[in-house]
């Protein structure tokens, strides 16, 4: 992909690093301010709910509505960056998003609160879909790449945390209208460094028509299964509406997979799929992923329910994990990644988070926070703090430099889908085993609480396969300085990126 540098009067070497890492800042900062966008809203809900007047079940719109599009259309916003320039998709997916978080906040009822919300998914999905893309051709060099992808690591992965935290403070002092008005000063200010900062690509063209069949097919598979994963709670896993539009999910999937195999201009060219490390990284963070939101979420509930935690305490109460994640993936797991490559990063980091999750099964009803829960807000941190870094470079080290839009979308879609299908499940299997308890004769505390425990359960289990999948599938990289200098076994190169000097 060839680039160009935006309009700076500064030229020199140093100013052009200086303004690279300037530009990762900016990059970041649009990262976190959708992130924060899928968490913060949680803790807004009962607000939105008196003031609107929602059901119960009109309510979980709010957020569905945004994961089924975000979740839906991250892989076609990933290649359209790659076709027709990712700093134009970013671009404008930030513009789309601000100015769905305006509807957002000036709404006063509730359908046009679910449209904006739609139209904030697109957005988001386009917005993110290729930062992650656009960082690994900024810094090409294996060192700098460690830790640019390391600082994306934090803010993805922190940023749930800080939600909580964010959407407690501004929902209590303020109002649930401005946890949506916030993002316009940062989107607008993110949009306009991008535009000073950022390498202006021009993509890869769309070589004689865009393919158009595989991106109905990939799109229409994907909404559909994060919108039959996020409904599979009210209907039920056996239901005939669940089974019926997973096995429809299915089926345009498997076109679309047959699909790109013939044309000649593939939306998703499959090569990329032969790499051991981005198919496998990919899977990875997707059990990964699945089973972190059982803590998150079930987390709140718990704090909420149980220990009868404020939405503030319950964001501060969190904010160990965020922090701890900070400080090993931007420190330590950058350097440990440079050492001694990510593979040999990752493990470790995916056996402290297991341990972690599974201290949480522990949790009592009368729970000392210091005691009962900061040991596991530890191990989860550090684990969560080494891993992102680790899976996200993995996942991104055998695609070409064409293509690494595709890959930036594929991260981002396996990340939304593993939270999609764990939030369902975990929250379905916590529910069903509180109900078994009850019926049995237990206390309503107690039967929550269990509830709890095996869902924590289920989700240890989950991060213990992504540690078995890591040790089996993944390939370990060599620990040099030099720039993707390995190859896949299977002949998938790890080509250099092309460099989009930002000076």
């Amino acid at each position: 992909m060839k680039a160009t540098a935006p309009l700076n009067t500064e030229s020199s070497p140093a100013a052009a690093d200086r303004s690279r890492w300037i530009a990762l800042v900016v990059l970041c900062v649009g990262a976190l301010m959708i992130i924060l966008d899928m968490t913060i809203v949680n803790v807004a809900l009962p607000s939105i709910q008196h003031d609107l007047g929602f059901t119960q079940s009109n309510l979980a719109w709010v957020v569905n509505a945004y994961l089924i599009t975000f979740g839906g259309l991250l892989l076609l916003a990933g290649r359209l960056g790659d076709l027709v320039g990712r700093r134009n998709v970013f671009l404008f997916g930030l513009a789309v998003f601000v100015a769905a978080s305006a509807l957002c906040g000036a709404s006063q009822d509730q359908t046009l609160l679910i449209v904006a919300r739609f139209i904030q998914g697109v957005g988001g999905a386009m917005a993110s879909a290729v930062i992650l893309g656009m960082i690994v051709t900024m810094f090409p060099e294996r060192d700098e790449q460690a830790k640019a992808i390391a600082v994306f690591s934090f803010v993805a992965s922190a940023g749930a945390s800080i939600g909580l935290l964010a959407g407690g403070v501004i929902t209590q002092l303020i109002n649930w209208h401005w946890i949506f008005f916030v993002n316009l000063p940062i989107g607008v200010l993110t949009a306009l460094l991008a535009v000073r900062l950022v390498g202006k690509d021009r993509g890869i063209g769309l070589r004689g028509g865009a393919d158009v069949l595989g991106a109905v097919l990939v799109t229409g598979a994907l909404m559909l299964g994060v919108y039959t994963i996020v409904k599979a709670q009210g209907y039920g896993w056996g239901s005939l509406h669940t089974l019926g539009l997973g096995a429809l999910a299915v089926v345009l999937l498997a076109g679309f997979v047959v699909w790109e195999g013939r044309t000649r201009h593939p939306l998703a060219p499959l090569a990329i799929f032969r790499s051991r490390n981005v198919s496998g990284a990919n899977l990875v963070q997707m059990l990964f992923v699945a089973g972190m939101f059982g803590m998150f979420f079930l987390g709140s509930l718990y704090m909420e329910r149980v220990l009868g935690y404020s939405p503030l305490r319950i964001g501060l109460a969190f904010l160990p994990v965020a922090l701890l994640i900070g400080v090993f993936s931007v420190g330590l797991a950058a350097r440990l990644i440079i050492r001694f490559g990510p593979r040999a990063t990752l493990l470790p980091g995916l056996a402290l988070a297991t341990a972690g999750l599974a201290l949480f099964t522990q949790a009592p009803i009368h729970a000392s926070y210091v005691a009962n829960l900061l040991p596991s807000m530890v191990l989860v941190g550090v684990g969560a703090g080494l891993s992102f870094p680790a899976v996200m470079t993995l996942a991104m080290s055998g695609a070409q430099p064409s293509q690494a839009g595709l890959a930036s979308g594929l991260v981002n879609t396996t990340q939304q889908v593993g939270g999609a299908l764990g939030l369902a499940v975990l929250a379905t299997l916590a529910s069903t085993h509180t109900a078994s308890l009850l019926h049995a004769g237990s206390a309503a505390t107690s039967a929550l609480v269990g509830g709890y425990h095996f869902a924590w359960m289920i989700g240890s289990a989950l991060l213990l396969a992504a540690l078995i999948a890591a040790a089996i599938v993944l390939r370990p990289a060599p620990a040099t300085t030099e720039p993707h200098a390995e190859r896949e076994p299977d002949g998938v190169s790890e080509a250099k990126p092309a460099y989009s000097e930002a000076a």
